[in-house]
């Protein structure tokens, strides 16, 4: 397959990545197409569409080797599913399935028409695919049965963000930072109290805790 473009988020690591598309609605990337494809007839009628599937490459977990069986974070990390059950990137193919709002085409001299995107749950500099509009006749089932993620969904942690670390932010950062966290990035299996965690997003190093129920930002730089 030939990668068609690549996306650029707010995520420069895996870690505090949501765990799924439109989870964090707040977040935006842009998909940037390679120049074999910078065709503006290529995107023609897609500003009709709200939203938009991208097919794209679990490019940090290409491998070639796999398991049957996989440890869900979510749930704890010590139960096995069946790969095929979850959305594991360590898969026989690494590709992964995001659905995006699209926010808008940017028209721009240097990289063509590129799609700006919100609520991607991307690694920046991920390659596409493919990209395809989302069909709420046919793509939206209310009534469809999650199986066991439908039994973590909903899960939020409150934030804390101290004043001192809110000065360091602009109020539009301060939304997505909290976003973020509050789907707690941290690994379901661990619990202790003490360790400090950190995450690269927005351009900067961010550090919390968890420590009375809550996560706390410890330091931005």
């Amino acid at each position: 397959m030939k990668i068609i473009a690549r996306i650029y988020t707010e995520f420069d690591e895996k870690f505090g990545i949501p765990r799924q598309s439109g989870l964090v609605g707040e977040t935006v990337g842009r998909i940037v197409f390679e120049p074999e494809y910078r065709i503006p007839e290529a995107l023609r009628g897609i500003d009709g569409y709200s939203h938009l599937w991208i097919l794209w490459q679990f490019s940090e977990a290409v491998r070639d080797t796999w398991s049957p069986t996989v440890r869900p974070p979510r749930l704890g990390g010590n139960k096995r599913m069946g790969v095929f059950a979850t959305r594991s990137p360590y898969r026989p193919n690494p590709i992964g399935l995001s659905s995006v709002r699209l926010l808008g085409v940017e028209r721009t001299e240097s990289e063509g028409d590129v799609l700006i995107v919100g609520g991607a749950d991307i690694l920046s500099g991920t390659p596409i695919y493919d990209v395809k509009p989302y069909l709420a006749f046919t793509d939206s089932h209310p009534e469809a049965v999650g199986g066991f993620a439908d039994e973590v969904y909903g899960y939020e942690i409150e934030v804390v963000i101290p004043e001192d670390m809110m000065a360091r932010l602009s109020k539009d950062e301060a939304k997505k930072l909290a976003a973020i966290l509050r789907e707690d990035p941290r690994p379901s299996y661990k619990s202790e109290d003490e360790r400090e965690y950190g995450m690269k997003f927005l351009g900067k190093e961010i550090k919390f805790k968890y420590e009375n129920s809550k996560l706390i930002v410890t330091n931005i730089d």
